[in-house]
């Protein structure tokens, strides 16, 4: 998770999403799977890794839009201490972080995405970001072939597999929510799968 955290730094220091020219980098080798793949969605796969995968993807974005809904706007603005993302940053990077590891698969992010799209603080914004980038990782997840899982990537300058990238992007999923978690318990918020637990 170093690595993760350490390339995350760079990238978000030189831009909110991407590096300075407004574009992710460029994976090798997958190619630029287009709109039209996404358009033609198959079904999704009922067994093995991608299953598997949907799951955990649907179980991480409930709990992180349902917490991010239940925290008032007044709050996003929270920050533990100075130089440490608010409650509304910590959202805004968890959508552009699934944009950016799904550009490693060749995907590219939304073209109308703004340069400063980690200070975005409207709550009804950060929403639909956040449920618009877990749609755009669930169309990639089902686009992708069993195959296709087994492709060599390059990871944050590493040899990797089109696997390790859906691995780690439920890594960082969950780093962050448990991140949000924290938050929004000092804030006096309790999660709300938390409230309904016996």
């Amino acid at each position: 998770m170093t690595k993760i955290r350490v390339a995350l730094a760079l990238l978000f220091a030189a831009s909110p999403l991407f590096a300075q020219n407004g574009r992710p980098p460029q994976p090798q080798p997958p190619q630029q799977r287009s709109e039209a793949a996404f358009a033609a969605r198959p079904a999704a796969p009922r067994t093995g890794f991608r299953a598997e995968f949907l799951t955990d993807l649907a179980d991480a974005q409930k709990k992180i839009i349902d917490l991010a809904g239940a925290i008032p706007e007044s709050k996003y603005g929270w920050r533990p201490s100075v130089g440490v993302r608010s409650i509304s940053e910590v959202y805004m990077h968890i959508a552009g972080t699934n944009y950016f590891l799904a550009s490693f698969l060749g995907v590219k992010p939304p073209a109308d995405i703004p340069r400063d799209f980690e200070k975005i603080t409207d709550k009804q914004r950060v929403l639909i970001e956040l449920q618009r980038s877990f749609e755009q990782l669930r169309n990639v997840a089902i686009n992708t072939s069993d195959a296709d899982l087994e492709k060599s990537v390059m990871l944050f300058g590493n040899p990797a597999t089109e696997r390790r990238v859906f691995v780690t992007i439920l890594t960082h999923l969950h780093e962050h929510l448990g991140q949000s978690i924290a938050y929004a318990r000092i804030n006096g918020i309790v999660p709300p799968w938390s409230r309904t637990e016996s």
